[in-house]
């Protein structure tokens, strides 16, 4: 691909105002910035798919955290895949697809080192946000490395249709689970994970109590939890987890908006008798695993053993939107923007 002309300006999302509770749309500024030219060590990508995902909302409140939080009246950033268009770095030339952290713009100047080549040729480029990056990576080290699956376990998943509870569940079953349950919001979830994703049971949390629903799924118990969403579903977990259980939490989606302390969990003294393991993972933790987890997925992907499927919103001015549906779980699968042009 020739070097290709760098438009003066592009469009680039900030936050507007930090959100109480729920986001809204007017908690966000689509506005038109300069774009810079790369300097010594730098290169300019245009920007084809960005990702949005849950632990942003956390970083829209002006609290310390492991990551920063967004600024004000300062373009937004998160995973994004696109083509470099102009270089001033060795190793990297125009027409390169790369992956990267700058997104909610559609144009970004970085220092090389903070992008990584991929290969659209192997996978589109999209499955750098969803299965072969973050979200897959934070599913393969969650279940393996931190919740220590072990054949035979029994395992539960929450938030089982997003982007990481998917891979979890199958994963899991790849893995030589005896029995794997997951939640999700809706009878169309619920029928894809079972008949799709080779879920063993499923069940929407809207029905009845989380509880209540747990304890159908799993009459014996569960030994493994990956928690996605917290509250009713990690107190219901805690309550079905076995002696020397163990819950990997990853997030707590239903307390994201809230503006009050969560009701649950209410039982967490049972941790003591039952000598629980409860850990909550961060995925960066986890970069040396990064090799394995791409060799071993993308096999199951090319064998059809693990099946995948993103919600792809169009257009670069739908962002905030689709950001706003997906912590309302519209989404199945992955939630990613696909920029137009």
């Amino acid at each position: 691909m020739a070097e290709q002309a760098v438009p003066a300006t592009a469009r680039e999302w900030h936050l507007a105002a930090r959100p109480q509770g729920w986001p809204a749309p007017t908690d966000f500024a689509l506005v038109e910035a300069p774009v810079r030219t790369p300097g010594p060590g730098e290169i300019l990508v245009r920007n084809t798919h960005l990702s949005v995902d849950p632990y942003m909302r956390g970083r829209m409140n002006d609290v310390k955290s492991y990551v920063p939080p967004f600024q004000l009246g300062v373009a937004m950033d998160g995973g994004a895949v696109g083509y470099v268009v102009a270089s001033e770095a060795e190793g990297f030339a125009p027409g390169d697809a790369v992956l990267h952290g700058l997104g909610w713009r559609e144009y970004a100047t970085l220092d090389a080192e903070r992008a990584v080549k991929v290969d659209p040729d192997a996978a589109p480029l999209s499955a750098y946000l969803g299965v072969l990056g973050m979200p897959g990576l934070t599913a393969y080290a969650g279940l393996l490395a931190v919740g220590a699956l072990k054949e035979g376990d029994k395992v539960f998943v929450s938030g089982a249709a997003g982007a990481v509870g998917s891979l979890v569940g199958q994963i899991a079953r790849l893995k030589g689970a005896s029995l794997v349950v997951g939640s999700a919001g809706s009878a169309e979830k619920v029928a894809k994970l079972v008949d799709e994703y080779g879920f063993d049971a499923a069940f929407n949390y809207k029905d009845a109590p989380v509880a209540e629903q747990l304890a159908k799924a799993a009459p014996a118990g569960i030994d493994l939890y990956f928690d996605n969403v917290g509250g009713d579903h990690l107190e219901a977990a805690i309550g079905a987890l076995g002696v020397h259980g163990r819950a990997v939490l990853c997030g707590a989606i239903a307390q994201y908006n809230e503006t009050t302390a969560p009701a649950a969990p209410r039982n967490l003294a049972m941790a003591i008798g039952k000598r629980l393991r409860l850990e909550g993972m961060l995925v960066g933790d986890h970069a040396a695993l990064q090799p394995q987890f791409v060799t071993e997925v993308a096999g199951w992907l090319k064998s059809g053993e693990l099946r995948t499927e993103e919600t792809v919103v169009d257009g670069f001015e739908n962002a905030a939107e689709a950001f706003i549906d997906l912590l309302r779980g519209v989404n199945t699968g992955k939630m990613v923007v696909r920029l137009e042009g």
